[in-house]
């Protein structure tokens, strides 16, 4: 019964660590969308600008006195998808999930159950000293029997997240990029219903193409959404489209 009991209680305080581990993310998620509005305006009014992501999701273990640790790092397009990808990586048969994201100016990091400052911290360090934004690294520990103490965790999970970063391969990432697309007149209206979908910037028209019945509309859109608004337009007008890029 006690042997029972002590696997019950064992179930129990992992799982409330899981389920205060994803509440602490969705609260985060909560604040920055309210905290971030002023930076989002900083960035429309600069026009964008430029930044290093990772080009795809990586990983690296190591074993440390006979804990595991498993480093997951990948791209995250905004602060909302973080919750997402760590629904996708984190393993709840582990003894700890801990992570740290950062979006631009925004960051988020959690200890998941570590003494505090020893995981979440040293993860966000890594990722400010590599450079790299719009990224989320989550360090996995399974473990296995030692204790670390507060300095070999922070040298652990820093060391872990650091490493796993400098191994992943990068791409540059415009912010925003500057689009133009030859349309007739009769299709201002759809071409008008897909950039307001798409969420575009300072959408202008220029009559003076040269070409009858034809306008020139300019815009700005995310990055990450140009190619989607392409295909979007296309499809929507049912025709071939010129598009330019800036």
């Amino acid at each position: 019964m006690q042997v029972s009991n002590l696997i019950l209680t064992y179930h129990c305080y992992h799982h409330q660590h899981r389920i205060s581990s994803s509440l602490f993310l969705l609260r985060s998620m909560v604040t920055a969308t309210s905290s971030s509005s002023s930076s989002s305006v900083a960035a429309t009014s600069t026009g964008g600008g430029a930044f290093t992501t990772i080009a795809e999701r990586v990983s690296l273990e190591r074993d440390i006195k006979k804990s595991k640790f498993i480093a997951i790092a990948g791209h995250i397009p905004d602060e909302r998808s973080a919750q997402s990808f760590l629904s996708e990586v984190q393993d709840p048969r582990a003894t700890h999930n801990c992570w740290a994201y950062k979006v631009g100016n925004q960051y988020r990091s959690n200890d998941d159950g570590e003494p505090s400052g020893t995981a979440g911290k040293p993860i966000h360090s890594a990722i400010e000293n590599s450079g790299l934004d719009r990224i989320m690294v989550v360090v996995i520990r399974h473990f296995g029997g030692i204790k670390l103490g507060t300095g070999g965790l922070v040298r652990a999970y820093g060391g872990v997240a650091t490493e796993c970063l400098k191994n992943a391969p990068t791409r540059l990432i415009k912010s925003q990029v500057r689009m133009g697309v030859e349309v007739s007149f009769d299709l201002l209206g759809v071409v008008y219903h897909q950039l307001q979908a798409f969420k575009a910037e300072e959408i202008k028209q220029d009559y003076d193409t040269g070409k009858d019945g034809i306008t020139m509309v300019t815009f700005k859109i995310s990055f990450d959404q140009a190619e989607a608004l392409e295909e979007a337009l296309k499809t929507n007008c049912s025709r071939n489209l010129v598009f330019y890029k800036h």
